[in-house]
């Protein structure tokens, strides 16, 4: 028998067998932490394994997810995005479209972000390891509004933008794997990138982490029009210390 989860949704129906969404693989408490150590491990080894890093992530995120779950949950908008469930794929993305809207729009400058960088939402990998349906949803709405904080914050995809990324989603989420990231990062940066970080991206990361309205209660999708530096007001997110130039490819 298939179950609707709420509704008409069914790009997240489940059969209620041993699985509570597709592709979702349920795992003990002894697994759960063997599988933390052993993707922290490769993921230290080697910040390019993404899977890795992904599944770090579920495994470790519980507290946090609930938490975030809760905050949208407070919100309207973030409440409206739970009962809805968009997802950013190219499938969902009129590219056409947003082609056309202003320069300065957040719209325009995702599209721009993407082009520069050389990266796709498709990416981002479907969550596997989370035992919670809607906690499933919220891990993987963190996932693909990711490149979306890179536009918000202005950040490129080199090592140095990803950490200030995962310095602002650390405060942001409380999640392990950021809190991980932001502070093992910087190992792997040059003197000079270090400076720059200690000396203004991260205390701007951290500030406007701690101090900006939850992202992920945010419908992008319905604020493409909207100028980006209207929408950093309305998050209270402040305007990126440094501009730092686009990378070719993505780090994390």
């Amino acid at each position: 028998m298939v179950v609707l989860i709420r509704g008409h949704h069914t790009a997240w129906e489940s059969h209620y067998n041993d699985r509570l969404y597709p592709g979702h693989i349920q795992t003990s408490t002894v697994q759960k932490v063997l599988l933390a150590v052993g993707s922290g491990v490769a993921a230290l080894k080697n910040p390019y394994r993404h899977d890795m890093v992904a599944v770090l992530g579920e495994t470790t995120g519980h507290l946090a997810l609930i938490d975030l779950r809760n905050r949208m949950r407070n919100d309207p908008e973030g409440f409206t995005i739970l009962t809805e469930r968009p997802r950013i794929r190219l499938s969902t993305l009129d590219l056409s479209q947003m082609s056309t809207l202003p320069d300065g729009s957040l719209g325009r400058e995702y599209l721009r972000f993407l082009e520069e960088n050389k990266v796709t939402p498709d990416t981002r990998a479907n969550v596997k390891f989370v035992d919670n349906e809607e906690l499933a949803y919220v891990m993987q709405r963190y996932r693909e509004v990711h490149d979306l904080l890179h536009t918000l914050l202005g950040m490129p995809t080199n090592m140095l933008g990803e950490i200030a990324v995962k310095v602002f989603e650390a405060a942001q989420t409380g999640m392990p794997m950021c809190i991980l990231g932001a502070v093992l990062g910087p190992l792997r940066l040059s003197t000079s990138r270090l400076q720059k970080l200690t000396a203004s991206l991260g205390p701007w990361a951290l500030r406007s982490g701690l101090q900006s309205r939850c992202v992920l209660s945010i419908f992008y999708e319905r604020r493409w029009e909207q100028n980006l530096e209207d929408l950093r007001v309305e998050l209270n997110i402040e305007p990126p210390p440094l501009v730092l130039p686009a990378n070719s490819g993505r780090v994390t």
